[in-house]
């Protein structure tokens, strides 16, 4: 089963990818505390019309350029 990742479009540049932010919460190793960790993911659109800021989930799949393995499925 593919790996999923919910988070924001953060642009919309590129042809038929995007770019989304992924913030994760972790665990301090000495506090407990939860921290924010963001991470960026190249997504492939697949032909759908995404504006910035709208919240998508990503799945893993096949690398399909140098920077894209991940695509948008809703």
């Amino acid at each position: 089963m593919p790996r999923t990742k919910t988070g924001v479009v953060t642009s919309t540049k590129m042809q038929g990818t995007v770019t989304v932010r992924v913030t994760e919460y972790r665990k301090h190793p000495k506090y407990g505390k939860d921290v924010p960790v963001s991470k960026n993911f190249h997504a492939n659109t697949a032909g759908a019309s995404l504006e910035e800021g709208m919240t998508v989930t990503i799945e893993e799949t096949a690398p399909r350029s140098k920077t894209v393995c991940w695509k948008v499925i809703s």
